[in-house]
């Protein structure tokens, strides 16, 4: 742990054996830096300098994360952070970086795919494609 590193309100933190906590961290409560494996050697996050993990935040495994990066409160953080990164949500993703709001990656919940109607319509464009092959079928026995 380096200089400066405050638990604030430190109620059910959990700092696994393996974490290595930078310079001037702050760690809010409830947050847990664990493992994800009981194999021997680094199984535990790596905090960088300058870092902020809000409440109920879990990183998880060996990941390192960067200088300068804020963790929003019940992020759940699974893969390396670059410095300078705010990362929020589950799974973690990095919204803003170096002062920038970084693009949307995520769906809005009334873009998302429905797949019901996907097979509906798939369905409709079979029986249409079928009702034609049928009706020409019945053009060509007319006419033979």
């Amino acid at each position: 742990m380096g200089k400066s590193f405050l638990i604030d309100h430190g109620s059910g933190t959990v700092i696994g054996e393996t974490a290595e906590i930078g310079d001037n961290v702050t760690i809010y409560q409830d947050v847990t830096l664990g493992g994800t494996s009981l194999s021997p050697g680094k199984r535990h996050p790596t905090l960088g300098n300058n870092v902020v993990v809000g409440a109920g935040a879990k990183i998880l495994g060996p990941v390192k994360i960067g200088d300068n990066v804020k963790i929003g409160a019940n992020t759940v953080v699974i893969k390396d952070v670059p410095p300078n990164s705010v990362v929020v949500g589950v799974p973690g993703r990095i919204v803003a970086r170096n002062g920038k709001k970084t693009p949307p990656i995520d769906l809005y919940h009334g873009d998302l795919p429905d797949p019901v109607i996907e097979m509906i319509r798939a369905m409709q464009e079979k029986i249409e494609h079928l009702e034609k092959e049928v009706q020409a079928l019945k053009k060509n026995r007319k006419g033979d």
